[in-house]
């Protein structure tokens, strides 16, 4: 299939309508999910009955939050995850943010593959995505794209985006996406449902341990990246 080239306005418009999508799934978290939640905040179970209350309507504007941050990239996961956590608990929010990301992870991949890397562009910066391109011609390519996405502190975004320009296979993309992002997502719905049940001490060793592996997770990221660089620098 031919991929379809962007204009300079077309590119100009998916990008405004990125910020716009932002500010309004921002809004809408403040107002449906910050306002409750400050009403409850020394009450967390309350919380969670008013969660509880809204059943499974609760359970899919969650998921559909998920979704919408991985598809649009410029918002920031990690709140996202550990207000699962708080809401629904460390294994229900587990399983609800994974089912989010995995479906933004699958629309993302495939809409890389129809428009191509001017999609991508829109988004990141090409500094960005050349610091990737280790990933699309090394012979260990799959363990490392592995490797690289299950290290918490990566950039899984931009990971998403690049994925599709490669020739990985759906099928080993699938379980990337799903099984890589397992890590990271666990300490933050762990830390957020400890928050939820007033265990504060448990809480800052997650978020402390977290921020531990993801500060290791990005030297290792930016340490490929550099050897990756070196090495382009090199042969030329």
């Amino acid at each position: 299939m031919k991929k379809r080239h962007f204009t300079e306005k077309e590119k100009k418009l998916i990008g405004w309508a990125a910020i716009v999508i932002f500010v309004v799934f921002t809004a809408a978290v403040c107002w449906f999910v910050g306002r409750p939640m400050g009403n409850f905040v020394s009450e967390p179970e309350k919380f969670r009955l008013w969660v509880e209350s809204h059943g499974l309507w609760s359970r899919a504007a969650y998921v559909g939050m998920v979704f919408l941050q991985v598809l649009v990239a410029v918002i920031p996961g990690e709140p996202l995850e550990i207000s699962g956590g708080y809401a629904f608990g460390a294994v229900q929010g587990t399983v609800l943010c994974m089912l989010g990301a995995f479906l933004g992870s699958v629309v993302v991949f495939a809409f890389v593959r129809r428009f191509g890397r001017e999609l991508v562009e829109i988004f990141f910066p090409k500094e960005k995505i050349e610091s990737l391109r280790f990933l699309q011609s090394s012979p260990k390519r799959d363990l490392l794209f592995w490797i690289v996405f299950v290290v918490p502190g990566t950039p899984k975004d931009l990971l998403c985006y690049f994925a599709g320009l490669t020739d990985l296979s759906w099928g080993k993309w699938l379980l990337i996406c799903s099984l890589g992002r397992v890590p990271s997502i666990i300490t933050s719905t762990v830390g957020g449902s400890a928050v939820g049940g007033r265990q504060y001490l448990f809480a800052i060793l997650v978020f402390a341990g977290t921020m531990a592996l993801s500060a290791v997770g990005l030297l290792i990221y930016r340490g490929l990246c550099r050897r990756h660089e070196k090495k382009q620098g090199g042969e030329t």
